[in-house]
């Protein structure tokens, strides 16, 4: 009987020989048509991708039916300039630096309903989640510890300890981790009484969130409700929750600096120049060895002259916007405002810390093929469950987050925080940067551009008190209804292609 690899070798032109139409190489090289190729049956991947094939290759994205960020960059832009001739006010050094500010907490919960939107699920109570959160770090805060807080009978408390606790537990059945752990660390900060502190507060916040988030994952991935009737019930009900916890009385921040920071606060000049030469430098340095090193492995890498200049340009743009941010934009000569706000500092440090882990994790990658296609992720092996899990309590940890911007920016916890139009501005922001309703494409950088894009709306309309307010809420939802058709006419390309 003939040995099948005999026989296939055979056929490709005999043992020992190269197959018709293949030049014949020295293999003691180890080059094509070596004995180490022919043992793994597949050829080295070794393509250099230069400018030109960038070019090329984004350009056969777009004619795919995949745009990427380009809409929402081109209507950031449109924005711009119709802005610009509204009021001269607009494009100020004072104005400019107002937006982070007052666009942090729809960029920070954008970034955690991306992990949720990935999946093709939704979460309609990011915002209110992010509300009660909020609104229990401040009462915290105001009464020395939450233990002291909760108004009514002491159990109460020992209710939310017990309901964190069950979360955690719940948390590790499904195979989940960090954010137990999360979870854990806010039940000691509360039981040590740290969370009359500003900072541990903060971290409960999260905490709590993060316990939100896996109950939600829960019902959503291992119950089998419908994400949609999860978060409704849940955002009718945090409303709710939140007038308990604040006992029907607004809470006041600004007394706590490190909270009233967040949205006010900027930089000094010298750790602004620190965070841009670390993020962009960083980057640069991280492309150029790894294409470096890929090269000297014989493996596909961009050429130098790719990583150079886009590393370049993005280091040069970093470069310029904290040059103009350290001088100073405030109108009042007596007190000198400069530096780079914290509310742009920090979604662009988790942004960069949420793209690693979609982007270099298997964790992530079992991510995109879940909103890809459920089903085949199931079939493949992919827990399934534990996926979603974990992308709704980094979406309800990441609205927690977003609602103490929020409490910084407005001033305090109202007792309507997150409601309203905060978690649709949220979505909207996710949508518009290019991450789609529909599961398995976006990313981290979209929530920033999309959020960008929802605050210029109402900056730019304030700079005109003429201008009706009711422009806002228009001129938004028509550029959330241009984003989601974009979205669903590239799909609808990209499926005929």
């Amino acid at each position: 009987m003939t040995d099948p690899i005999t026989q296939s070798q055979a056929g490709a032109g005999g043992a020992g020989e190269d197959p018709p139409g293949r030049p014949a190489v020295d293999v003691a090289r180890g080059g094509p048509g070596s004995s180490t190729e022919r043992a793994s049956g597949f050829s080295l991947d070794v393509d250099r991708r230069g400018i030109g094939d960038a070019f090329r290759g984004y350009w056969d994205k777009i004619r795919s039916g995949d745009p990427g960020a380009l809409p929402s960059i081109l209507g950031l832009v449109i924005l711009a300039l119709i802005f610009s001739q509204v009021s001269n006010r607009f494009l100020s050094a004072n104005n400019i630096g107002n937006l982070p500010g007052q666009g942090a907490y729809i960029a920070v919960i954008a970034l955690g309903l991306v992990f949720v939107l990935l999946l093709g699920e939704i979460d309609l109570s990011a915002g209110t989640t992010g509300g009660i959160c909020a609104g229990a770090a401040a009462q915290a805060l105001n009464q020395h510890g939450l233990r002291h807080g909760i108004p009514g009978a002491s159990f109460l408390y020992w209710i939310v300890v017990g309901l964190m606790l069950a979360a955690a537990a719940l948390g590790l059945y499904l195979k989940a981790r960090t954010g137990p752990a999360v979870v854990l660390v806010g039940v000691i900060i509360t039981l040590t009484g740290l969370d009359k502190y500003t900072v541990p507060a903060i971290i409960f916040a999260v905490s709590l969130g993060a316990a939100v988030g896996i109950f939600t994952g829960w019902l959503v991935g291992k119950v089998g409700i419908p994400s949609f009737i999860v978060t409704l019930a849940l955002f009718l009900a945090w409303q709710g929750v939140l007038l308990f916890l604040l006992n029907t009385q607004p809470i006041g921040v600004n007394g706590y600096n490190v909270w009233f920071q967040l949205a006010h606060g900027n930089m000094s000049p010298l750790w602004s120049w620190v965070f841009t030469i670390v993020v962009a430098g960083g980057y640069l340095v991280y492309t150029v060895v790894r294409s470096i090193r890929a090269q000297a492995q014989g493996l596909a890498a961009e050429k130098l002259s790719l990583v150079l200049l886009r590393g370049g340009i993005i280091l040069a743009v970093a470069v310029v916007i904290t040059a103009l941010a350290n001088q100073n934009r405030n109108t009042n000569p007596f007190k000198v405002i400069n530096g780079l706000p914290w509310a742009l500092s920090v979604p662009i440090a988790l942004m960069i810390v949420c793209t690693i882990a979609l982007t270099k994790t298997t964790w992530g990658r079992h991510l995109f093929a879940t909103g890809g296609n459920a089903e085949a992720a199931r079939r493949a092996g992919i827990d399934v469950t534990h996926i979603k899990v974990t992308a709704f309590t980094i979406g309800s940890s990441f609205g927690a987050l977003g609602g103490v911007f929020l409490a910084s920016a407005t001033g305090g916890v109202q007792l309507d925080l997150g409601s309203g139009n905060i978690l649709l501005f949220a979505v909207a922001a996710a949508v518009i940067g290019g991450t789609s309703l529909f599961g398995g494409r976006g990313k981290p950088r979209d929530a920033i551009i999309g959020a960008l894009v929802i605050v210029i709306i109402p900056n730019g309309i304030g700079l005109r008190p003429s201008l009706p307010a009711s422009y806002q809420n228009i001129i938004t939802g028509a550029v959330l209804l241009i984003a989601a058709a974009v979205d669903a006419l590239s799909r609808r390309r990209s499926a005929g292609r």
